[in-house]
C-alpha cells in the first residue's frame, strides 16, 4: 500500500513539473506562431485526449514525461517546408522555444518557494551565522585536520566567513581533496587542510564535524523507545547523560556509544526542563544502537512580506543551483561517486514522505525538484533542451545547418545515451535499498 501511495505522490510531483516544462515549450512557440499538432503528457499510446483548433491534447500510456510536437520539427518532415513549421522560424526563436521549458520550471521553483515564505519562513535560531563546529568525529578527516569543538570556520578554499551550507557544499563535492582551512579558536587563527574521505553509503564527500546549533526533535518513529519513553515532536534536546548537545553528530554519535544502556535525555519542553531514561535497541539494518528519534537544528517561523519572501526564495534557489552544479562537476572529477544520484524509485519514496508530512514538506520538493529538472534539461546532452540549444548555437557560430547524417547520429547517441542513465539510476536507487546503510 505504501509502494503504492508513493507512486501516486510521484505522479503528481512530475505531472506538475511535466505540465509547467511543455507549457513553456507550447506558449512561446505559440508565440512564434508555430503550428503545434500535439501537446502530450506522457509518451507512447494516446489513451484520452481532445482536440482544440490544430492541437491535439493528448494523456498518453506512459507517465514519466511529456511532449510537445511542432510542425517540421525534424529536418525531413513533410510539414518542414511550411512557413509555420518550426525549422522555417529563425534559429533565435528556436532558441527561445528549446529554453523555455527549463526557464519555467525556473520559475516555478521561485514563485513555491516565495509562496511558502509569505506563509512561514524557516529561521535559524542561530542568529549569528557563524559557522561555528559544535562536534568532530573521533578518527574523522576533520580530526585529523586538528579541528576541535567551538572552532570557528572563517575560510575554506575561497570562501570567506563561510555559512555552514557553503561549508556543506564544499566537504560534499571535494572527496579526496585537500581544501585549505581557516579556523579562529579563541582569538587565535590556525591554518590547516581538511581531506574530506568518500563516503561509501552517500557517495559524497565526508568531514566528520557538524555545525554547532540548538537541537530539536523533529520525528519520533512509532513503536521505537523514544516514543514509548514520552519524547514528542518539538522537544529542545539539552544534554544526554549529562553532556551538553550542541550538534547532531554529538547527540546521534551519544546514542550509538551507549552499547545499549539506557541514555539519559534532557530536554526542554513548554519552557520547563524535563528528563527521561531510554532504553535503545539495536537496529540490524542500520548497524547501530537507536532510539528511534530524527532531529534538526531549532528553527522558528514567520511570515515574510512579498518582496523578502521573493528575495529569499531566489536566494535559495541560486544556493540549489550551486549545489547541483557542484555536484556534477564533483562527480565528473571523481571527487563524488555517482551513487549519490538519486532515481525515480527513489524520487517516488521522497514523494511520499514530503506528502505525508503536509503540504508544506511537499511544495518545498516540488520546487526542489523543478530546479533540478531546469537545470538537468539545460545539459549539453542530445535529445533534452539543452542539446538542442547547443545545436542552433553550433548552427548559429557556423551561420549554416549540419547536415542530416550528424544530427542522426547526435540523437541517436543522446537517446542511447540517455536510457545508459536511466538504468543506472534505477539500478542505483535499487541497491540503495538492499544494501543497507553503513
Amino acid at each position: 500500500m505504501l509502494i503504492i501511495e508513493n507512486i501516486v505522490w510521484l505522479l503528481v510531483l512530475i505531472g506538475v513539473m511535466i505540465l509547467v516544462h511543455e507549457l513553456g515549450h507550447y506558449w512561446v512557440a505559440r508565440y512564434f506562431d508555430v503550428r503545434i499538432e500535439t501537446f502530450s503528457f506522457g509518451f507512447g499510446p494516446r489513451l484520452w485526449g481532445f482536440r482544440r483548433g490544430e492541437t491535439d491534447f493528448r494523456i498518453s500510456l506512459i507517465p514519466f514525461g511529456g511532449y510537445v510536437k511542432m510542425a517540421g520539427e525534424q529536418a525531413g518532415d513533410q510539414a518542414a517546408d511550411d512557413p509555420r513549421s518550426f525549422l522555417a522560424k529563425p534559429r533565435w526563436q528556436r532558441l527561445a522555444i528549446a529554453f523555455a521549458g527549463p526557464m519555467m520550471n525556473v520559475v516555478l521553483a521561485v514563485a513555491l518557494l516565495t509562496g511558502l515564505f509569505m506563509y512561514k519562513y524557516p529561521k535559524p535560531m542561530d542568529t549569528s551565522h557563524s559557522a561555528v563546529v559544535g562536534h568532530v568525529a573521533p578518527g574523522s578527516p576533520a580530526e585529523r585536520a586538528g579541528v576541535r569543538e567551538g572552532d570557528r570556520i572563517v575560510q575554506i578554499e575561497d570562501e570567506v566567513n563561510p555559512t555552514w551550507d557553503e561549508i556543506t557544499i564544499k566537504e560534499f563535492s571535494n572527496a579526496n581533496r585537500p581544501l585549505r582551512l581557516v579556523l579562529d579558536r579563541n582569538g587565535r587563527r590556525i591554518e590547516t587542510h581538511i581531506t574530506p574521505r568518500l563516503s561509501e553509503r552517500t557517495g559524497v564527500g565526508y568531514a566528520g564535524w557538524s555545525q554547532q546549533a540548538e537541537i530539536q526533535v523533529s520525528e519520533v518513529v512509532p513503536g521505537m523507545p523514544a516514543e514509548k519513553a514520552g519524547l514528542r515532536r518539538g522537544d529542545l534536546l539539552v544534554r544526554i547523560d549529562g553532556k551538553p548537545i550542541r550538534s547532531l553528530l554529538s547527540f546521534h554519535d551519544e546514542v550509538r556509544a551507549s552499547g545499549g544502556k539506557p541514555v539519559v535525555l534532557e530536554f526542554m519542553r513548554d519552557g520547563q526542563l524535563q528528563s527521561l531514561s531510554i532504553q535503545p535497541v539495536f537496529q540490524e539494518a542500520e548497524k547501530r544502537w537507536m532510539i528511534g528519534v530524527a532531529a534538526d537544528h531549532r528553527i522558528v517561523y514567520e511570515p515574510l512580506p512579498f518582496t523578502q519572501a521573493l528575495a529569499q526564495s531566489v536566494h535559495h534557489n541560486v544556493r540549489g543551483a550551486t549545489l547541483i552544479y557542484e555536484f556534477l562537476r564533483g562527480i565528473v572529477a571523481r571527487r563524488m561517486s555517482a551513487r549519490s544520484i538519486d532515481g525515480p524509485i527513489r524520487i517516488a519514496q521522497l514523494s511520499g514522505d514530503a506528502a505525508r508530512e503536509g503540504a508544506y514538506t511537499f511544495i518545498h520538493l516540488m520546487a526542489a525538484v523543478s530546479l533540478n529538472l531546469a537545470i538537468i534539461n539545460l545539459l549539453p546532452i542530445p535529445v533534452l533542451d539543452g542539446g538542442v540549444i547547443l545545436m542552433l548555437l553550433v548552427e548559429m557560430l557556423l551561420r549554416r545547418d549540419l547536415s542530416m547524417p550528424v544530427k542522426e547520429a547526435v540523437f541517436k547517441f543522446g537517446f542511447v545515451f540517455l536510457l545508459m542513465i536511466m538504468a543506472f539510476v534505477i539500478y542505483n536507487d535499487i541497491t540503495k535499498m538492499i544494501v543497507p546503510a553503513g
